[in-house]
């Protein structure tokens, strides 16, 4: 068996949650994981526009339009006009938007919880590992440059 790099075990390690993350939702919420995140990340990380959260989804603008628009519909999602005025629209969670992504998310989280302890991996420190990662690339802006420059700074610091 060809043994994995760390960045390639981590993108198959988050495709595998990503589609099972989908399966949970769409089973047990009729929701697909896609716009499940789109909730998630218009009610808990300020993606206040459809802009910012096709920038945030990675996804085209005229993509989030349509998904904003089926989760307008569906009860899930509110999306007011901007004062400010043009064509945007601001983006907010409605009652049960914001009841079925906490419900959904803590399901999630536990289901996750589960699988850390079973393959023996810490919780506590795969979480801290994790949010370290996540400030890196937050303050590095997007990828950092190369493993030597990171590695060279990181000896710098110390």
């Amino acid at each position: 068996m060809e043994q994995l790099s760390l960045s390639r075990a981590l993108h198959r390690l988050t495709a595998r949650l990503d589609r099972a993350g989908d399966q949970i939702l769409r089973a047990e919420a009729g929701l697909s994981y896609s716009r499940f995140l789109a909730l998630y990340m218009v009610g808990f990380e300020g993606a206040d526009t459809q802009r910012v959260l096709a920038e945030r989804l990675g996804v085209s603008e005229p993509s989030v339009s349509r998904m904003t628009r089926v989760l307008a519909q569906s009860g899930l999602l509110e999306a007011v006009s901007d004062p400010a005025g043009g064509n945007r629209h601001r983006l907010r969670l409605s009652r049960s938007g914001q009841e079925l992504v906490e419900r959904s998310g803590d399901e999630l989280e536990r289901r996750f919880a589960s699988l850390v302890e079973r393959s023996g991996v810490p919780y506590d420190l795969l979480l801290e590992y994790t949010k370290r990662l996540l400030d890196t690339l937050d303050a590095a802006g997007s990828w950092p440059s190369s493993a030597r420059e990171t590695a060279v700074k990181r000896r710098a610091d110390r």
